[in-house]
């Protein structure tokens, strides 16, 4: 019996999460991670381009590494916690299988260092992740009975569904530059390292009493890959000071296209030695007021992604670079409003909320759940012996209900995801 028959179709539309290779648990809509900083976090990442109260700015905009006075080092991890519901899947256009309920954890770290060359000049280092999704199911998911040849067999549908593991680092190294006291420039490199594993399995257990594999459970790689490619970005930022109360920045990064290498075998995977994923361009816009004889400041961001640059997924057969799969995806944005409130020289308190734009348009995956999402977030951070501060960040990720049809009806569900965010982070000025 030919068990991957039924699944042809979807695991066509399945090798495509295989662009997450460079990436994190899913986040952001697409498989964006945002999850820089915990001080960005604590604020729904609103003016994260342009605030600057520590190192991390260089992960949004370079040209901000110039309002420091002083060289700045800031690392910590943000915790993510993701709970991916399917609801009433169903094989074949009328065969009910069990849902899924999948949930994560994962640490996300985080390192900045800048150094203050003079009143004009400054460079700056980091390693943080910008993408990522992470959702693995159960081996029996979507298991249910089928007439083949042999009589009733048992199947587990883990085609749909089975291992998503991806991981990713971004290296950055960056300069700017003070043109005067109101404009300052910047810009720098960014290396992306990705590595990742899918696995998509069929199941099927004889159950033919006169058989002669009766009773027992065959299981078929439809595809298995465990790969890892390097890719060269990069970013350029600018600044603008309106008083000591008010400034703007703007930042675009240029993302690049990975060249995945590794292993790859499963009966869709075995003629493929390479994958070409392609990563989105993204410009940020953030403002910074602080209401003048207050102890508060009002911030915002709007950040376009360019998710239309992931419309195929190409991979390299003996032909030559193929494409291997259609995503149509759309561009996506999200917008963001914060406030910050200075309670006095040691406390800070932060609050923001963000709306975000799914990435996936006529194109649906269980394995890759999308969808616009909402961000409710708060954090604080405290202030010691002049140099020191500890931030905390918090985030409900709220998600909305969508249909996903993959392989032309062979599954259809309903997915939801949300997540919850936590961060802590120490800075040091010096």
């Amino acid at each position: 019996m030919n068990n991957t028959r039924l699944f042809k179709k979807s695991l066509l539309a399945v090798t495509i999460a295989t662009a997450t290779i460079a990436s994190q648990p899913a986040l952001s809509a697409g498989f964006q991670l945002n999850s820089q900083s915990a001080t960005g976090l604590g604020r729904a990442f609103a003016g994260d381009a342009v605030i600057a109260d520590n190192a991390s700015v260089m992960a949004r905009n370079a040209a901000a590494m110039t309002l420091f006075d002083s060289n700045q080092f800031s690392g910590g991890v943000n915790y993510i916690g993701t709970d991916i519901e399917v609801k009433d899947p169903v094989v074949g256009g009328s065969v009910p299988i069990d849902g899924a309920n999948n949930t994560s954890d994962s640490f996300v770290p985080n390192i900045y260092y800048i150094h203050r060359i003079n009143d004009k000049f400054a460079v700056g280092a980091g390693i943080y992740s910008n993408f990522g999704t992470n959702n693995n199911f159960d081996d029996n998911f979507g298991s249910f009975d089928s007439q083949t040849p042999l009589g009733r067999v048992h199947t587990g549908a883990s085609a749909f569904g089975g291992t998503t593991e991806i991981e990713s680092i971004n290296y950055t190294l960056n300069a700017a530059y003070r043109i005067n006291e109101q404009w300052s420039i910047g810009g720098g490199l960014d290396i992306v390292q990705g590595s990742g594993k899918l696995i998509r399995t069929v199941k099927a257990t004889d159950t033919n009493p006169s058989s002669p594999t009766f009773g027992q459970t065959s299981s078929t790689d439809v595809l298995n890959i465990d790969a890892d490619g390097i890719g060269f970005g990069f970013n350029l930022g600018t600044v603008f000071e309106l008083d000591e109360n008010n400034r703007f920045g703007l930042a675009y990064h240029y993302q690049p296209e990975i060249e995945a290498e590794g292993s790859f075998s499963g009966t869709t995977g075995q003629f493929v030695d390479k994958l070409y994923l392609s990563l989105p361009d993204m410009v940020e816009f953030s403002g910074f007021h602080k209401i003048e004889n207050t102890k508060f400041a009002v911030h915002y961001s709007l950040q376009w992604i360019e998710w239309s640059t992931f419309d195929t997924l190409d991979g390299n057969t003996a032909a030559g670079r193929t494409q291997l799969s259609e995503y149509k995806w759309q561009d996506g944005w999200h917008a963001a409003i914060g406030g910050t409130y200075y309670l006095n020289d040691n406390w800070t308190l932060r609050a923001g909320y963000m709306y975000d734009t799914a990435a996936q348009d006529s194109i649906t995956s269980i394995s890759v759940p999308d969808s616009d999402r909402q961000w409710f977030s708060f954090g604080t951070g405290y202030s010691f012996d002049k140099h020191h501060t500890v931030d905390f960040g918090f985030t409900y990720l709220l998600g909305q209900d969508v249909a996903v049809n993959e392989g032309s009806g062979t599954l259809t569900a309903t997915t939801h995801a949300d997540a919850i965010l936590a961060g802590l982070q120490y800075s040091y000025s010096f």
